[in-house]
């Protein structure tokens, strides 16, 4: 017995209704990538999603004085304005869909860099050692920013695992840079901080400065 086509029609639709709502949830990515041999992280990738939900992944040294490398990944939420400003900047970079490198090979090398814009239409990929591109620019710098303050969260972690006499210098370091303005999304190392002032056998001081990153994470956020 065949199906009429009212009753074919109605169950392709019905399949249709099921479908879409889970390929209109699929975030839009945009994913910045350096790869700059002999320094330290030598690689690294940040994803950041339409939801705000970001990933940073590098190969780097486990700690300032050791050549050991090994492979880290974190997982956080970047501040509404952060997301916004993201998906700002790559609309007026046309998605990345065009030449974005200056071209001047006098340049000196900083790194070879890369980003990527994906959603349900487009999928570009450019890649740039310079760019004279105002919005790629300040999505260099505010990746760069951003993946500095992540760097700290990675050292942090393994000197309060492993060599808590190391984390008064780790965060005198981390502090210049802050009230400098060369870090980012400081509340996505909100976790290690808060570990660190709450840990009794670390030094008054150092919880301190802690404490005072957790503050300027806190004030420097727009509303999330």
């Amino acid at each position: 017995m065949t199906r009429s086509a009212p009753t074919l029609l109605a169950l392709v639709i019905g399949v249709w209704m099921c479908v879409a709502p889970a390929i209109a949830a699929d975030p839009a990515t945009v994913t910045f990538s350096l790869d700059f041999p002999n320094s330290d992280p030598e690689h690294y990738t940040i994803s950041v999603n339409s939801d705000g939900h970001a990933k940073y992944e590098c190969l780097a040294k486990v700690s300032r004085d050791s050549d050991e490398r090994e492979p880290y990944q974190t997982e956080f939420d970047l501040s509404s304005a952060s997301r916004a400003r993201v998906f700002d900047l790559a609309a007026q970079a046309r998605y990345f869909s065009g030449k974005i490198d200056s071209g001047n090979n006098k340049l000196a090398f900083t790194g070879s860099k890369k980003l990527v814009y994906r959603d349900g239409q487009r999928n570009s990929v450019a890649s740039y050692n310079y760019s004279t591109v105002p919005s790629v620019q300040q999505l260099t710098a505010f990746f760069q920013s951003m993946a500095a303050t992540l760097d700290y969260g990675r050292r942090l972690t393994y000197y309060h695992r492993y060599q808590k006499l190391a984390l008064d210098e780790e965060l005198k370091r981390m502090e210049m840079q802050a009230k400098n303005n060369e870090l980012s999304e400081l509340r996505a190392i909100h976790e290690v901080l808060k570990q660190i002032i709450e840990d009794s056998s670390v030094i008054n001081v150092v919880r301190a400065r802690a404490q005072r990153l957790v503050e300027m994470g806190n004030n420097n956020t727009p509303g999330r």
